[in-house]
């Protein structure tokens, strides 16, 4: 099994680390400020998750695949945690929608993600990913599948003695204030400092956040998780994670 054994010295060879690990998992590596033309407004990727939804529903007419974009683009006035819910509902059972065809209305469902088939998905690994709403934020790492944003991650330094995961669990707090909308979406939380590497929802308090100390579940680091073993093991490309 693949072990890195270097020692980044600093966020931005921390971030580059995680990254080149991603792309070694089969992700595609995306930087924010190469992408034209992108609404710093929308959490999505849109070009994607509009590729995406044609692909895996290709049964179905543009003006259902149009409803369902509208349904996942709009929500109505709720509370950030029940936005997060709808759409955790949609992404495992995907969104009914209606339309009209040849003047007859119909109704189907529209499916985010293939989980039989987990090649038929895309999956993203972007940084630099700026998003504006109550401010400008860029999230140190975004996992885009199929143009969602369903993981975010914040890395502290592992060479600054005075930060450390806590500090990233704060700033994720902070972003769900600053940023909001890109939690409706999301489903992972990462916090991580090389040596401390854990997951949680949404909801969860820092408490919550666990390590994961296996890649197929047949050996566990019984030590804190190597970063390689958190990511590996409960990142894979698949879509498994999603539940």
């Amino acid at each position: 099994m693949l072990h890195y054994s270097f020692n980044p010295v600093n966020e931005n060879a921390y971030e580059a680390s995680i990254i080149e690990l991603f792309q070694n998992m089969g992700y595609v590596h995306v930087y924010g400020p190469d992408i034209d033309n992108r609404d710093f407004t929308s959490p999505l990727y849109n070009e994607v998750l509009e590729e995406a939804l044609v692909r895996l529903n290709p049964k179905f007419p543009q003006a259902a695949i149009n409803e369902a974009l509208f349904k996942l683009r709009n929500f109505e006035n709720a509370e950030l945690v029940q936005k997060n819910a709808i759409f955790m509902d949609y992404l495992q059972n995907g969104i009914t929608v209606r339309y009209t065809e040849k003047g007859e209305p119909k109704d189907t469902i529209v499916y985010l993600i293939d989980y039989d088939k987990p090649a038929n998905n895309s999956f993203i690994i972007a940084n630099q990913w700026t998003f504006v709403e109550n401010s400008e934020k860029r999230p140190d790492i975004l996992l885009f599948i199929n143009g969602l944003p369903l993981v975010l991650m914040e890395l502290k330094s592992p060479s600054r003695e005075e930060t450390d995961a806590s500090a990233a669990y704060r700033q994720i707090q902070n972003y769900k204030y600053e940023i909001p909308s890109m939690f409706i979406y999301n489903a992972i939380c990462v916090m991580s400092d090389l040596l401390t590497s854990k997951a949680g929802t949404l909801t969860s308090g820092e408490d919550r956040f666990m390590e994961w100390k296996t890649i197929d579940g047949s050996y566990e680091n019984t030590q804190h998780a190597q970063f390689d073993t958190f990511f590996r093991g409960s990142l894979p490309k698949n879509v498994c994670w999603i539940f």
